[in-house]
């Protein structure tokens, strides 16, 4: 695996950083929040799924070493891609291809965190969560962004597991095992990757093209990543119905799944049948945003039915 050293970033232009170093609030933005929040969101619908309750305290510090390994990987992510990230119009204002910090720092920041998280989710939970954390780190920050992300159009499918772990996280520090409940959550978080993230590759795929990252609609066309969107949305409808056949989803997350997934089938029909100009931007990115509000959703309504009770002491 080819390696991109520190000194070689920093000597790029568009990653020249002045001498005082980054704000806190550019270091906040290395741990891509947005995506740590959701992070957050589905390991914590994790644990309230389990079937046992955790401790309120070690729930909350496990929630807090998650969420800091994910900005972790999150960070080592834009230090390695700071070269692409300075040719895209979405990111190019990132703190590295910005200038507003040095790369030697946004990788020390990274790998600081990531120890840390780690060890002390392992020492405050379990070490089966701490290890599926570390998993998730590498794979996000070694396998996705510096193989499958420049390698493969599958990129996104193969790297999709790192986003959808949190939820078997979660379990695990509840329970000290992977049930079928974290399983199954992962399986939904994986099969909604594509479309999400290939619906928006539809609309940028000229910056990805300029990156050179071998997106779908780059590599295969639009129109067949179209087919591969619907394609991948059918197989996702059934599957988010599946907690209603296994007894953890209820009547709310059972009308959620249903009348979603129907609106992803939908939408990914318009998406294939509009296929030129305005029209199908609209509809890629109509796609994008609902896939957002559908998975949100769907995990909402699964801590909705699960109300209060994940913190409740264990008994014995």
């Amino acid at each position: 695996m080819t390696t991109l050293s520190n000194s070689a970033i920093s000597d790029r232009p568009f990653v020249e950083a002045n001498s005082s170093g980054g704000e806190v609030a550019d270091y906040f933005a290395l741990l891509k929040p947005r995506v740590m929040a959701l992070v957050i969101f589905t390991a914590l619908v994790g644990m309230t799924v389990s079937p046992s309750h955790v401790n309120p305290v070690i729930g909350a510090i496990s929630l807090l070493m998650i969420a800091v390994g994910a900005g972790a990987s999150g960070c080592l992510n834009m230090w390695w891609d700071a070269d692409i990230d300075a040719v895209m119009t979405r990111t190019r204002t990132r703190p590295i291809p910005a200038g507003r910090i040095q790369p030697g720092e946004a990788l020390s920041f990274g790998l600081t965190l990531s120890v840390g998280s780690v060890l002390v989710l392992g020492l405050a939970a379990n070490w089966l969560s701490a290890g599926l954390l570390a998993f998730t780190i590498v794979f996000y920050a070694v396998i996705y962004s510096m193989w499958l992300k420049r390698s493969t159009a599958q990129n996104i499918v193969i790297g999709g597991a790192a986003g959808a772990l949190p939820p078997m996280i979660g379990q695990a520090v509840v329970t000290g095992s992977i049930g079928i409940e974290g399983t199954v959550l992962f399986l939904i978080i994986f099969i909604w990757t594509p479309p999400h993230f290939w619906a928006l590759a539809l609309v940028k795929a000229g910056e990805y093209a300029r990156a050179g990252i071998p997106m779908m609609p780059n590599t295969a066309g639009p129109d067949s990543t179209r087919r591969q969107i619907l394609a991948y949305s059918v197989l996702l409808a059934p599957l988010g119905l599946a907690p209603v056949f296994l007894g953890f989803g209820g009547l709310l997350y059972g009308l959620v799944g249903l009348v979603g997934g129907l609106a992803m089938i939908g939408l990914s029909v318009q998406v294939l049948r509009r296929r030129e100009g305005e029209a199908a931007n609209k509809a890629a990115m109509s796609l994008f945003g609902f896939s957002i509000l559908y998975l949100f959703l769907l995990f909402s309504a699964l801590l909705a039915e699960q109300g209060l009770g994940l913190f409740r002491p264990a008994l014995g």
